[in-house]
């Protein structure tokens, strides 16, 4: 009786729960008309915005692989002094708010920012430009991929890298062939969240780059201009491709691991 009474209050408790979750997800979608939905898709500033924050969240995306993977392979395989700092200070990015990182890379890479000023002379500017927008998505976004591909590398049973190096594969070999060959689901998935978490940036973009505008920074921008009426096509239309994608990303990940 005891154990019935728990399962049934859990079950209550996950309902409502998932209710709080998936409940204003499809209510902005099948509240959202069809006239309205194609209106916000022939909006060109609108498409441009989205295409925006596609293109600047993928490229953030494969510069976290790119520089993240090392690092978390490190982390998972290696002693060295400072690790526990570097792996802590790893969640400063995800746990302040946003308005402070964006105010913090203002700082650096601002025309007047230790790395800003020096760039700007070369002529590359991170305020209101397209360099400014990934900096600011991968800043807030990157530590996800790197903690889930540092938790994929840990899983691997180490002696498989050492067994692989004793039958003659060097390190570079032995490192794609068994530690990266079987960390690549958990790659995939911490590319997947910090895809996601970069596409989602608003507080760190619009204060390092107001403009062009990204899909979260338009729907900001009509909100306060027009009202609900306006905004909510737009974000109930990047809901959709959002989540075409993420099924899209599933269905390859299944694909990939059968």
């Amino acid at each position: 009786m005891k154990r019935d009474v728990l399962t049934i209050s859990f079950i209550f408790s996950s309902a409502i729960i998932l209710f709080m979750l998936i409940f204003p997800i499809l209510n902005l979608i099948f509240s959202t008309s069809v006239t309205d939905l194609i209106s916000a898709a022939t909006d060109k500033e609108v498409i441009l915005s989205i295409y925006l924050s596609l293109l600047t969240s993928t490229i953030a995306t494969i510069i976290a692989f790119l520089l993240g993977t090392p690092l978390a392979y490190l982390l998972a395989r290696k002693d060295f002094y400072g690790k526990n700092f570097i792996d802590s200070i790893l969640d400063l990015p995800i746990l302040i708010p946003h308005t402070v990182a964006g105010i913090a890379l203002l700082a650096l890479f601002g025309p007047r920012g230790i790395i800003g000023r020096p760039l700007s002379e070369l002529g590359i500017y991170f305020i209101d430009t397209i360099y400014g927008i990934i900096v600011a998505m991968l800043f807030v976004s990157a530590p996800l991929y790197i903690k889930a591909a540092k938790e994929a590398f840990e899983s691997i049973n180490p002696n498989l890298f050492k067994v692989a190096r004793s039958l003659g594969a060097s390190p570079v070999r032995a490192f794609f062939t068994i530690d990266f060959s079987l960390a690549i689901r958990g790659i995939f998935t911490g590319a997947t969240l910090c895809w996601a978490r970069a596409l989602s940036e608003f507080g760190a973009v619009i204060i390092l780059a107001y403009y062009p505008y990204t899909a979260p920074v338009i729907i900001f921008k009509r909100f306060t201009t027009w009202g609900l009426s306006a905004s909510k096509p737009i974000s109930a239309l990047l809901l959709i491709i959002t989540l075409g994608i993420f099924l899209f990303l599933r269905f390859l990940r299944r694909e990939s691991v059968d």
